[in-house]
């Protein structure tokens, strides 16, 4: 860890060791880890502290850990052009928990908690418009929940007699395919032995 994120983790730690559930640093990268009801102060002090100064919002994502106590981990990257530093804030949220909206703090994070809550669907508190933002009209279920069906719930298509695109439910025409992906080349040399590897018997044909 170089010397200026070594005082910076110092510096937040001193200034926010109160609201600090955990404090990391792996790869020169610095991640903090707070409860969801400090969540916005924390990100304040981050953005106006003038050893900070995180002025960006570049991201805010979730991760899901579905066996967990606190299913979902909020994370915020952040990013300070004046000190050329980037650091991770995390909040651990419950599958029945909501979260405060930081769009007084970053107002880019508008469309970023939309997304959250539509693929996740973590609840955030005081949002002016949480709709789905990626998903069609009357999506049920939340896609990137480690939980939701790979195929989906149901599939769309244009039909021509009916002139307007209809739902139904998900048909798996081939549930399975065994895909061959070896070469009909000898690109292998072959051991002493003259073992015949597989995929040889296709060059042969």
């Amino acid at each position: 860890m170089n010397e200026d994120l070594r005082d910076l983790k110092d510096h937040i730690e001193a200034k926010l060791g109160a609201d600090l559930l955990q404090v990391e640093t792996a790869h020169d990268e610095l991640s903090i880890t707070v409860s969801p009801d400090k969540i916005t102060p924390v990100l304040k002090f981050l953005r106006d502290d003038a050893l900070s100064r995180f002025l960006q919002l570049i991201d805010l994502t979730a991760v899901d850990y579905p066996t967990r106590q606190k299913r979902f981990d909020l994370v915020y990257h952040l990013l300070s052009l004046h000190h050329n530093f980037r650091i991770r804030v995390k909040a651990p949220v419950g599958e029945d928990e909501t979260i405060s909206s930081v769009i007084g703090v970053y107002p880019c994070a508008n469309w970023y908690e939309r997304e959250v809550f539509d693929m996740y669907g973590v609840v955030f508190d005081d949002h002016p418009d949480l709709r789905r933002i990626l998903t069609d009209y009357g999506f049920e279920g939340h896609p990137l929940r480690k939980d939701f069906p790979l195929s989906g719930h149901v599939e769309l298509r244009y039909d021509d007699e009916l002139k307007r695109v209809v739902y139904e439910p998900v048909q798996l025409t081939q549930e399975f395919r065994n895909f061959d992906y070896l070469s009909p080349w000898e690109g292998a040399v072959k051991q002493a032995a003259k073992t015949v590897l597989p995929g040889d018997e296709k060059a042969e044909k």
